[in-house]
């Protein structure tokens, strides 16, 4: 998994390059050229695609980072609390 981690960490990155190059590429191409330029536009929609699940997976890591985030605050709180009843403190 981590690994996996390591190898999607510029991916976001390298799809909006690549976005940019099609879209330079789709304006260089003459309107006369249909095949080329529904073949971009296939190519543009696929990219389209994997940065919307790109959105998705870091929407995803988001929520888990802020749950756990919440998770530590609550386990501080409770030390905290305990910490001090344990010592006669209020």
């Amino acid at each position: 998994m981590g690994g996996q981690k390591k190898e999607r960490l510029g991916e976001g990155e390298a799809l909006l390059r690549k976005l940019r190059r099609l879209k330079i590429r789709a304006a260089a191409t003459g309107a006369e050229d249909r095949a080329q330029l529904i073949a971009l536009m296939d190519d543009i929609e696929t990219v389209r695609r994997k940065l919307l699940r790109e959105c998705a997976q870091l929407e995803k890591e988001l929520k888990l980072a802020a749950v756990r985030v919440n998770a530590f605050n609550t386990y501080a709180r409770v030390a905290r609390v305990t910490g001090s009843t344990q010592r006669g403190e209020h």
